[in-house]
């Protein structure tokens, strides 16, 4: 029978407690850049830059997961998924999907039209906002992933890297747009957020088949 000091039960309380704050904290603040990129998406005509704050809603649905999972952890230390879990994973990808391919629709249209936002420079600051977030992120869930030892941590911490991958096509397209003026660069940012979607939903399905535990197949180090 394995013995646990006092000590360190409460130490592994207090990281489990804020690995659940981390996984709230990931929620509201998608929520919040869902919203602010869906408005100025919108308003000035960006399709990146609208696409990448659905994607945000999305990537809600996979937090609420996520948090879930981490309550699971510190009440029995299960990392299996159970149904809850597994629901929500393919319900994130049925909505990966749908986004990967309206999105896709769009900025080609957008493409062979030639379209132009009215300014790209929201996407800029949002995604600027966004990659330093997400790696303050992925920085503290892979320490507390690894203090755990629980690969269940560490594989949505590697996971996360793929919203920051998002943050630098956003940037790079927007801020392309406002250096050059090159209306295909928004399109072509969209269709590279949509393929990532496209990704991400296939390994939402991936997982909640049990076939992989993080999409990112131990490429994200």
């Amino acid at each position: 029978m394995e013995i646990i000091s006092p000590v360190f039960a409460k130490e592994k309380a207090n990281l489990y407690k804020w690995a659940n704050i981390l996984a709230l904290i990931t929620i509201f603040y998608n929520i919040i850049e869902g919203i602010i990129s869906v408005f100025f998406g919108f308003k000035d005509e960006t399709i990146a830059l609208f696409g990448f704050g659905i994607d945000s809603f999305v990537e809600v649905i996979s937090g609420i997961g996520i948090w879930h999972m981490i309550r699971r952890l510190k009440q029995n230390g299960n990392e299996n998924p159970d149904r809850f879990e597994k629901d929500a994973l393919r319900i994130t990808g049925t909505a990966f999907y749908i986004l990967t391919f309206s999105l896709t629709a769009v900025a080609v249209i957008n493409l062979l039209q030639w379209h132009k936002p009215e300014t790209t420079l929201w996407g800029i600051i949002i995604a600027l906002v966004s990659i330093f977030s997400m790696w303050a992120l992925i920085h503290y869930k892979l320490k507390i992933g690894n203090e755990l030892n629980s690969q269940a941590i560490i594989a949505d911490a590697r996971c996360t890297r793929v919203c920051m991958y998002l943050s630098f096509i956003l940037l790079l397209s927007s801020a392309g747009y406002e250096l050059t003026r090159i209306g295909g660069l928004d399109s072509i940012g969209a269709i590279l957020i949509a393929w990532l979607s496209y990704r991400e939903g296939h390994e939402s399905f991936q997982k909640a088949r049990g076939n992989i535990v993080c999409g990112c197949k131990d490429n994200c180090h």
